[in-house]
């Protein structure tokens, strides 16, 4: 399992968040499964393959993170979404700039532009071209405005 699939796992975990009150642990406890991932693999190729130790750790940080830090990643969605209001950002835009702004705050080892097009790639397959740039836009305003000294 590559990264990549790993984020996009990590996103499906986390819009899964937004239509739940379960704690993240108990949510990737249901999803990281090898049973789960047998009843998905026919619907999702990104389920054909279970992930090991270092990609489930990578997967639960993520979505614990998200989980943890929803709030405040959710204000920067906000304040770099300019003249949308954040209930009118489509939810799985928002699970992937979630997971995106996740690990450019508190992954450094993960660098920006890495993060950010990681989102872009994830956001292709699931949104439209408009939406995708909306992606792109927000997650790089939010970078050069945070990180101005990595500009």
């Amino acid at each position: 399992m590559t990264r990549s699939t790993a984020r996009e796992l990590a996103m499906h975990c986390s819009f899964s968040l937004g239509f739940t009150t379960q704690a993240p642990t108990s949510l990737l406890e249901e999803r990281l499964t090898e049973e789960a991932f047998s009843l998905w693999k026919d619907e999702d190729s990104l389920y054909e393959v279970f992930p090991d130790k270092n990609m489930r750790s990578y997967i639960e940080k993520l979505v614990c993170g998200v989980g943890t830090h929803g709030p405040e990643l959710d204000e920067y969605i906000s304040r770099y979404a300019m003249n949308w209001k954040f209930e009118r950002i489509p939810r799985t835009a928002t699970a992937i700039m979630r997971v995106a702004m996740f690990e450019i705050l508190y992954m450094p080892q993960i660098p920006n532009g890495a993060a950010i097009n990681e989102a872009v790639e994830i956001a292709k397959k699931y949104e439209d071209p408009k939406t995708v740039s909306f992606i792109n836009g927000i997650l790089g305003s939010f970078v050069r405005a945070e990180f101005p000294e990595n500009e």
